[in-house]
């Protein structure tokens, strides 16, 4: 109980700082969405890598590199995901200093659902009558919103897909969720040095060039990556996963109140029509996944 107790508190602390992260994101909204990525990749790589050198886990590290060199498919797995993960991170930094924290609330309501969809197309898993009902009501409110947009919600759409596919990949390649996020950094941080390299030489650079308070949000940014990541594998391991797909809704909920409330985003009626059908499909969603988890404990031998 205690154990659970404790999961419950990791996984509410990681979504806590999720869901607040449009405000850290607009306190950057001076910098260019581009140099905001590159930043977070880089200092994401050097302080997971330095947490992983403290925690003398070097050698793990080294180990995790050689298995995925043996095995191929894993090591080409874990480089696409880091390039997804990656324009998800752009997406939503994006979205956000253009002022549309609601699309990607709503991006996050919907990425259980896009992940069901994934498990039928790619797992070929069956859904259930009452994830049947949940996925149509789903895409009803998309539809509805796109109607009244007049054009597809892509910021939306683009976030659910991309984080359902890099969860798709990180399900099949079983690492270490820091080890893992230092790898997928790894990847992916010479095309950012780069860049940064370029921005230096083009006089386009914001970091070193304003204040240091510009600087040191910069530097952060690889906090505010990898803290809530870490946070939430300690909980997965302490709670079942149904708990924590459920605690999951409270990121985009916050960033639903923070985008309307704080920064006075539109939420008219039909984004509150389109909204609902969606929340109702999480309901019946994660409702038939805890009535199944139950059924399935209740059936095993005591």
């Amino acid at each position: 109980m205690q154990t659970e107790r404790s999961g419950v508190l990791w996984a509410i602390g990681s979504f806590l700082i999720w869901g607040i992260m449009p405000i850290y994101w607009k306190s950057l909204e001076h910098v260019v969405s581009m140099e905001i990525l590159v930043s977070r990749i880089v200092w994401a790589f050097i302080l997971t890598f330095l947490v992983v050198i403290l925690l003398k886990n070097g050698q793990h590290l080294k180990e995790d590199f050689k298995r995925l060199w043996s095995t191929p498919r894993d090591f080409w797995a874990l480089c696409a995901a880091s390039g997804i993960v990656s324009s998800n991170w752009f997406i939503y930094i994006w979205a956000v200093n253009h002022n549309y924290i609601v699309q990607t609330s709503l991006g996050y309501y919907m990425n259980p659902l896009v992940s069901v969809l994934l498990g039928i197309i790619v797992l070929k898993e069956r859904l259930s009558g009452a994830q049947k009902i949940a996925f149509g009501l789903a895409v009803i409110g998309v539809v509805i919103l796109t109607i009244s947009y007049g054009t597809f919600p892509w910021i939306a759409f683009s976030l659910a897909v991309t984080f359902a596919v890099y969860g798709l990949i990180k399900k099949r390649v079983k690492l270490d969720a820091l080890r893992g996020l230092t790898i997928e950094t790894f990847f992916i941080v010479p095309f950012a040095v780069l860049y940064y390299i370029w921005l230096f030489m083009d006089g386009q650079a914001v970091f070193l060039q304003i204040d240091v308070k510009t600087d040191l949000l910069l530097i952060f940014t690889g906090v505010v990556t990898a803290l809530p990541l870490v946070m939430y594998a300690k909980a997965v391991q302490r709670i079942p996963l149904y708990m924590a797909g459920f605690l999951q809704y409270i990121a985009p909920t916050m960033m639903l109140f923070i985008g309307v409330v704080v920064f006075n985003e539109t939420f008219g009626k039909i984004e509150f029509l389109s909204f609902s059908f969606i929340w109702f499909a999480l309901v019946i969603f994660t409702a038939s996944t805890v009535l199944e988890v139950l059924k399935v404990k209740r059936s095993q031998p005591q």
